[in-house]
């Protein structure tokens, strides 16, 4: 479990810091600046930002899934006659 601490605490701050930076862009780029190319640019920092958090989640969520499963296929012998 302290693998998947890490991971998550790693996917969300740079999830949250990169979406900060978005945000700081667009709001840089509506308000003051004006330009519509910084616009899209800034949008896609923003989905980006939320593209890894989510995948950082998915990747633990399936880890962990994976952990606690059994695993393998379970086969009872077959007597042969």
């Amino acid at each position: 479990m302290v693998s998947n601490t890490k991971i998550l605490n790693s996917v969300k701050v740079s999830g949250s810091v990169l979406l900060a930076i978005g945000m700081l862009t667009f709001f840089y780029s509506l308000f003051a600046n004006g330009s519509s190319s910084l616009i899209g640019i800034s949008i896609g920092i923003i989905m980006g930002a939320v593209f890894i958090f989510l995948m950082g989640v998915f990747f633990v969520a399936t880890e962990e899934m994976l952990k606690t499963s059994d695993k393998g296929i379970h086969l009872e012998p077959t007597n042969k006659n």
